[in-house]
């Protein structure tokens, strides 16, 4: 069994080498039964339990099936990360410290195991590292980052410079990441739901009023507006220009009925090909936008379709 030895520059960087957590490793007949901590032992999946203060909310549901399709072939190769617990009852579990993808796809694969490295650390340290494995990985989606980054500067009390040489990542990338927790909250929900791009929320940040700002961004999203005519369109209503033309914002009671129904059969469609489906209306035309996240998807799909 492959393990990758360390957790990364920036936990390192963080959070050093704790006494309990040297990391070795044993194989018997190509299973790994060690039990000391720090070293690689199966256990129970239903002993392990996600950590709830992990910032990563959304899990795409593809990938994990492309996982749990790769799981079933080859294996877990990277070790999940956990601590050991105590429940209200005494008895013991194993939280999530790295390696909530790995575990939800070992579930979908059927596994009764998985492989563990258990380590001891502070509830602090654990939430730090949970934060920092996502970060590398790429595998949050920019709220979630922004989220991240705002509580690792929290939980460290250092500056966005001090986290941007942490996590090689620009100051620059930091700031703009963690501005978009400026949003209305609803907006952040659109980003959540891939609705809009991190580049549509920045523009949105110049809009104060969080009632217009969820106005333009589902006016962005009706239309399947681009980046550039989003800053266009945003750059009117500064001037005081977005109730001309096509750009008003007043309520209109045909539009609102069709968008409604439009709705009803984004739903309808993604109930019968069970996966992602996205329509964007930009006025007399739009895009049925059909999501899939792997040949044998895209084949099932076009089965369907081609009935």
């Amino acid at each position: 069994m492959a393990v990758k030895k360390g957790l990364g520059k920036g936990m390192n960087d963080l959070l050093g080498t704790p006494n309990a957590a040297k990391t070795r490793s044993k194989s018997n007949n190509n299973e790994a039964n060690a039990t000391a901590d720090g070293q690689v032992t199966e256990v129970d999946i239903l002993l392990v339990n996600p950590n709830k203060d992990q910032p990563r909310k959304q899990f795409n549901e593809d990938k994990i099936n492309e996982l749990a399709d790769s799981i079933s072939t080859h294996g877990i190769i990277q070790p999940l990360i956990v601590s050991k617990k105590k429940d209200s009852k005494k008895n013991t579990y194993y939280q999530i410290i790295a390696g909530e993808r790995r575990w939800r796809a070992a579930k979908i694969a059927g596994l009764k195991k998985v492989p563990v490295i258990i380590k001891e650390y502070t509830d602090s340290e654990e939430l730090q590292i949970a934060l920092i494995e996502n970060i590398q990985r790429e595998d949050l989606n920019p709220i979630e980052e922004a989220i991240a980054y705002d509580s690792l500067i929290k939980e460290l009390k250092i500056t966005q410079d001090e986290l941007a040489d942490k996590v090689s990542k620009s100051r620059t990338t930091i700031t703009n990441s963690i501005r978009l927790l400026k949003l209305s909250k609803r907006v952040q929900n659109m980003v959540i739901e891939d609705k809009l791009s991190a580049g549509h929320v920045r523009a949105l940040l110049a809009i104060e009023d969080k009632t217009d700002q969820y106005d333009i961004a589902l006016m962005i999203f009706d239309r399947g507006l681009s980046v550039r005519d989003t800053e266009k369109l945003i750059k009117k209503y500064k001037e005081g220009k977005i109730n001309e033309s096509k750009d008003t914002m007043k309520k209109d009671p045909k539009l609102e009925a069709i968008m409604a129904t439009y709705k009803e059969r984004e739903t309808e469609i993604k109930d019968k090909l069970k996966t992602k489906v996205t329509i964007k209306d930009s006025g007399n035309k739009g895009q049925i936008v059909i999501s899939y996240g792997s040949l044998e998807e895209f084949e099932r799909l076009y089965k369907i379709l081609n009935k």
